[in-house]
């Protein structure tokens, strides 16, 4: 509707407020909801007690609402088939409708009309968490909702509360047809749900929301519920600065009390909310649970003192997973990690052929562990059904992965499978003009529809040469697919990418000889006469045909030129790409002949020198001692690091080193990042080796016996995972004498301000590498001076200058801001602070002053580079449990723990169908639903003659960490030590970091066992020889899967009794996070299985095989991970 967009320009406008919370003030009877059957059902109401709902609106219209909502948040017929109203779902919701609308005509004037937005909330089914339902069932059920909304006279559509985008994206599908149908359209908004942990339900932040159904170009998006306005005030300010549409929040009355209440009044809320519309980060804002008309009313009476939002004009090209991928200069060229494809990796094709989908995604999150940022996904076997199995693998991989995700088919029907099991937005590779207009049309509707940027190779419909072979005919084709998608189909130039093909060079036909140094050039011109559209490679296609040696060399001087040109995006194996800094120069200037067309037959040179040995890397033994260590980092590797750190410390204390070679590596770096010659994956492996480098280091510092000097807490900002930097400051401050909180990396403003206020530092350092991060800071100080914090702050990261920091970080706080060049500047810093602070602030304060005037030149200094290093976990919360006794059960009833086991793995993985089991079961499968009988019948006889007995046993055991291992405590004191390997990389994770060190305090770990073998392989065997194997063999894999769906019950049982509900893990011995079956000895020893007649045998197997043991950890940040 045009006058609500209108009416957004000049003024805020007001939403009401929770819905449930005035219903809860009239204390309804049963009666009042239409007997036992509907009590609860608060949509229900608009049939039974419509009185009640119109004097809720009226009473919000008073206040001065400007857009009630319909009563129609669990309106789908999803979820009032809960109170079996599912078929009356359309009726109630259209009735909701008319009633709002005729409260809303009520209170309309021309000055200030009223509108009423049709609630649509997120059902109780999701399709990422929980996985019962699928899109088009949610589609179907999200249709005739908004339909009746429609028909009811509803002004605006609110998809909100929204924690699974996939939920909504399949409700904005139906919306999308319901428009399409009718002719009708109306203005959509959109609010996402945002946890304490910063990101919803189902992972993504609100930066990677707005990214995933940008596209839709809504009305506004916005924030509701789960918090109060405190909680989301970071999140909207970051919404605000991104969105190029209205933005709005409505959070709730702060966080539930333990009694169910809200605690903000409305003074309270309204206070809070004042800043946003201050600040002029939201064009609606409103109230949601625990508000009520008296909260709206305190809103509309500060209202007027908003500043209205300006909606940004930016460009930007975006995708995400549940983490958004901003492409920008910083991180360019972006790595597309190119192993998860049938076609061109043996195992990812094995794995998929054996459906063994959760390993194969496993090798998605090994890609992004070595500098992957987003994952080409090929599933088009001509052997297999490609469809099925994307179906079945991108449900699976985008739990196990965070990257954004390349969708490699040429199919739409699969394209479109896998962009309904996708929260984020997808790249779709890709589309051209080879069949004419006809595979675009296909596809660009779905890229429409589900919001996705599209790669467009440069091929036309030439039936002699239809790829396109020079710069010219590369432009052409480009220029012409740019107009048709802009023009024809709407699509953004930030969401086009450009393939313009490469073609391996060694081949021998002339044809390709300079193809190459055509499509570097075509690169090139693309950046320059279509500047806002991206360019994309297949990198290592150059080199087909050529040594494997010499391939890893001419893809890395290959991606360097084409970085260099403006390259966007690189599909390659970033962990065998080689460092273009590490190639001799000999090796350079052949992959250059070949590569640039140089001189006469560059192949047989190139082909020469690589026959039969390796590519030349300089001989780093021989080179002195520093230069060495300085290698170290500037390669990126750590073999026999350690061994040159000692014979360095024979000559040279542990900080000479670091502030010498080491830190001339890390300089050396950036130079080399900044001149395309290292990509980002590859700084990251440079500050790995810094890592383990200052570690090892750290050892041998002397440690300061004089009382503490003070106290400083350290952080990466938000929305930066580097932190070698500043974990080097804390090395250096540590050892110098200061006591340091170090906060780790991607930290709030909140989460700083609270730690201020438990440790009363001296000092806040805030450190990050990204440019986005530099603009944290400025966020972060600006919350400081909100806060009334006033204590000094140091900055400091690669992005930062001095400039920056005395015209946008200073002029935001009113304490000192003191910018460090590196960390030993710091600490030179934090001395000069601490020692005589009245001096340095004058000092600091005029210097800044200066060169906010221009009076200063500024001498430029070397740049560092800062980079992700290990985990960074914190111990704020230790939970204990009920109690730490042994819970033994025996005998547990078995229907119950069969309607827990897995039917995929049963009916698929073990007993041989073919497929998704659900799918199968609803298309009404001949073999599936045969399977199943025979196993209902079987279930039924293990019952009727208790042929199965499950048992299980848990208990609960004081303990603590120490480095890789955990001590656990009986009666107070150690008794037995559980040890576990730690992980390679830059998380360099352990199960022992998820168990809080001595000095936090004694932590809790869960033991458990669970069986449903005993007996099993004797009944087995007797089955077997009576001529019974199907029989046999179903009883057996039933014994396996019950005792699983068993473990996962009694992991509930362990979770309630640690008072949580969707946190912690729970590890076993013999998988990823400890593969050694060695630690079982000491769980016996501790838990004692004996008592439920599970047994440990000499190969440390258990006994019967159908059982299962485990350890849970509960700490929020555990995760399951690959070593």
């Amino acid at each position: 509707m045009a006058e609500i967009a209108e009416l957004l320009k000049h003024r805020i406008l007001l939403l009401d407020g929770a819905m449930g919370t005035s219903i809860h003030q009239f204390e309804l009877t049963e009666n009042d909801f239409g007997g036992e059957k509907y009590a609860g059902c608060n949509e229900y109401l608009v049939i039974t007690r419509p009185d009640v709902i119109s004097r809720i609106h009226e009473g919000y219209l008073e206040a001065g609402s400007d857009i009630i909502e319909t009563n129609t948040f669990a309106g789908s017929s999803i979820t009032l088939a809960e109170f079996g109203l599912g078929d009356i779902s359309y009726e109630i919701n259209k009735t909701a409708a008319k009633l709002a609308k005729k409260c809303a005509l009520k209170f309309s004037t021309n000055e200030k009309p009223r509108f009423v937005a049709g609630a649509i909330g997120p059902t109780n089914k999701t399709i990422s968490v929980t996985g019962n339902i699928t899109f088009g069932e949610l589609e179907e059920s999200y249709y005739t909702q908004a339909k009746a909304l429609m028909d009811g006279g509803a002004d605006i559509l609110l998809v909100e509360t929204i924690f699974d985008t996939l939920n909504a994206k399949a409700a904005l599908s139906a919306i999308q047809k319901l428009f399409a149908d009718t002719g009708k359209k109306m203005p959509i908004m959109l609010s996402a749900t945002i946890e304490r942990n910063g990101a919803m339900l189902a992972g993504q932040d609100v930066e990677s929301f707005y990214t995933s159904i940008e596209h839709i170009k809504p009305l506004a998006v916005g924030m509701n519920c789960a918090v109060g306005p405190d909680l989301i005030r970071d999140h909207l300010r970051a919404l605000a600065g991104i969105a190029k549409t209205n933005t709005f929040c409505y959070p709730n009355a702060g966080l539930p009390l333990e009694d169910g209440t809200f605690p903000l009044n409305p003074k309270e809320f309204a206070g809070l909310m004042k800043e946003f519309i201050g600040h002029g980060w939201a064009n609606l804002i409103g109230g949601c649970c625990g508000t009520t008309k008296e909260h709206i009313y305190e809103l509309s009476r500060i209202i007027s003192y908003g500043k209205i939002r300006q909606i940004p004009k930016i460009s930007r090209t975006a995708c995400s997973g549940t983490e958004a991928l901003i492409v920008n200069e910083d991180i360019r060229p972006v790595i597309v990690g190119e192993r998860m494809n049938v076609i061109g990796s043996r195992k990812f094709k094995e794995l998929v052929c054996n459906e063994q989908f959760e390993i194969a995604a496993e090798i998605g999150r090994s890609q992004v562990k070595g500098g992957a940022q987003v994952l080409d996904v090929c599933l088009a076997n001509p052997d297999r059904d490609e469809l099925n199995d994307t179906k079945n693998f991108f449900g699976i991989v985008t739990r196990k992965v965070k990257a954004p995700l390349m969708i490699d088919s040429t199919d739409p029907n699969v394209i479109e499978a896998a962009l309904q099991r996708t929260q984020g937005k997808c790249i779709i590779n890709s589309v051209n003009f080879e069949d004419g207009l006809e595979r675009c049309e296909q596809v660009l509707p779905l890229v429409k529809k589900y919001g996705a940027a599209i790669i467009f190779g440069t091929i036309d419909e030439d039936k002699q040469q239809a790829m396109a072979t020079t710069v010219e005919k590369k432009i052409a084709i480009a220029k012409r697919a740019y107009d048709y998608l802009t023009s024809e189909w709407a699509i953004s130039p930030e969401d086009i990418i450009f393939d313009t093909l490469v073609f391996p060079v060694a081949t021998g036909d002339v044809k390709y000889a300079d193809s190459a140094k055509v499509t570097i050039e075509a690169i090139k011109r693309i950046k320059e006469e279509l500047p806002m559209a991206r360019t994309i490679l297949g990198v290592s296609n150059v080199s087909f045909g050529l040594p494997p040696q010499g391939r890893e060399v001419l893809n890395s001087v290959y991606l360097y030129h084409a970085t260099k040109a403006g390259l966007d995006f690189a599909i390659v194996n970033s962990e065998k790409l080689m460092r273009y800094p590490s190639i001799s120069e000999e090796e350079k200037r052949l992959a250059e002949d070949l590569l640039l067309d140089r001189v006469n037959d560059p192949i047989t040179p190139f082909v020469e020198f690589y026959r039969g040995k390796k590519a030349q890397i300089a001989d780093v033994k021989a080179l002195p001692l520093n230069e060495r260590l300085s290698s170290y980092i500037i390669d990126g590797r750590k073999e026999g690091l350690i061994e040159d750190l000692n014979e360095a410390l024979k000559k040279n204390k542990p900080l000479e080193i670091i502030n010498g070679p080491l830190m001339a590596g890390m300089d050396t770096v950036g130079k080399l990042f900044n001149e395309n010659k290292l990509i980002v994956s590859e700084v990251l492996q440079s500050a790995e080796s810094m890592k383990a480098a200052v570690s090892h280091l750290e050892k041998f510092m002397e440690k300061s016996d004089d009382k503490k000097k003070g106290k400083i807490v350290l952080a990466t900002v938000k929305g930066d995972v580097h932190d070698i930097g500043k974990n080097l400051l804390d090395i250096i401050l540590t050892n110098n004498g200061y006591e340091v909180i170090n906060l780790g990396i991607k930290v709030p403003p909140e989460t700083l301000i609270d730690a201020y206020h438990k440790h009363k530092p001296n000092i806040i350092g805030l450190s990050g590498l990204l440019v986005k991060s530099a603009l944290m800071m400025v966020d972060t100080a600006e919350d400081f001076n909100s806060a009334g914090l006033k204590l000094p702050v140091l900055v400091g990261g690669a992005a930062l200058s001095e400039k920056f920091t005395a015209t946008k970080i200073a002029t935001s706080y009113n304490g000192i801001i003191a910018y460090s060049k590196d960390a030993m500047s710091g600490l030179a810093l934090v001395n000069q602070i601490i020692s005589n602070h009245s001096s340095f602030e004058k000092k600091n304060f005029e210097r800044q002053e200066q060169l906010r005037n221009g009076h200063v030149s500024l001498k430029k200094e070397p740049e560092t580079m800062a980079a992700s290093g290990g985990s960074q976990i914190e111990y704020a919360k230790i939970l204990k449990p009920r109690d730490f006794n042994e819970h033994v059960f025996e005998d547990y009833d078995l229907r119950e723990i069969f309607n827990f086991v897995n039917g995929q793995a049963l009916y698929c993985t073990h007993l041989g169908l073919k497929g998704n089991y659900n799918d199968l079961m609803k298309s009404r499968d001949e073999k599936a639903l045969k399977l199943t009988e025979q196993v209902e019948e079987i279930k039924k006889y293990i019952i009727q003659n208790k042929l199965m007995m499950p048992k299980a046993i848990y208990r609960f055991f004081e303990c603590n960490s120490s480095r890789n291992s955990i001590v656990v405590y009986e009666d107070g004191h150690a008794s037995e030590m559980l040890e576990f390997p730690r992980q390679n990389g830059k998380d360099s994770l352990c199960a022992a970091d998820f168990i809080a060190p001595v000095e936090a305090g004694k932590d809790t770990i869960g033991l458990f066992a669970a069986s449903c073998g005993e007996g099993i392989v004797e009944k087995s065997r007797e089955l077997r020889e009576n001529g019974e194997y199907l029989k046999s063999h179903i009883i057996q894999i039933l014994a396996i899967e019950a005792a699983e769906a068993f473990a996962a019950i009694i992991y509930g049982k362990m979770r309630q009794d640690l008072g949580i509900a969707n946190q912690g893990i729970k590890l076993q011995y013999g998988y990823p996070e400890c593969p050694e079956l060695e630690g079982q000895k000491n769980l016996f020893k501790l838990l004692k299985p004996e008592r439920i007649n599970v047994h440990l045998t000499e190969s440390l197997m258990m006994e019967p095989e159908a059982s299962i043991s485990g350890m849970v950890f509960y700490h929020p940040q555990a995760r399951h991970f690959k070593l």
